[in-house]
């Protein structure tokens, strides 16, 4: 039995299948999700079961090259809630 364990162990790591625990907007009211944001500046936060990415206050949360775009994610009672903005590199949005 060892044998077949090993390996599914192994695929399970290098895969990525393991659940990404963390916060999801589903979960939130707009105004808990926006609270987020504007209390820790940046935080990373699902948006759906294998979803997520990193939400800022304002660009001074962004790397260099980088601004704050507004963003918006469905919660629990909003379809389309501006909870922040993120960080996207000012090269790309400016089409270089």
């Amino acid at each position: 039995m060892r044998p077949i364990l090993v390996p599914v162990i192994i695929a399970s790591l290098t895969t990525g299948a393991v659940a990404q625990p963390g916060p999801t907007t589903l979960a939130m009211t707009c105004a808990q999700a926006r609270g987020i944001v504007n209390s820790q500046g940046a935080v990373v936060l699902r948006t759906g079961a294998t979803t997520y990415d990193r939400y800022v206050r304002d660009g001074s949360f962004c790397a260099l090259q980088e601004m704050a775009w507004p963003t918006w994610v469905r919660t629990a009672d909003a379809a389309q809630c501006p909870i922040g903005g993120v960080c996207r590199s000012t090269e790309i949005e400016n089409g270089k």
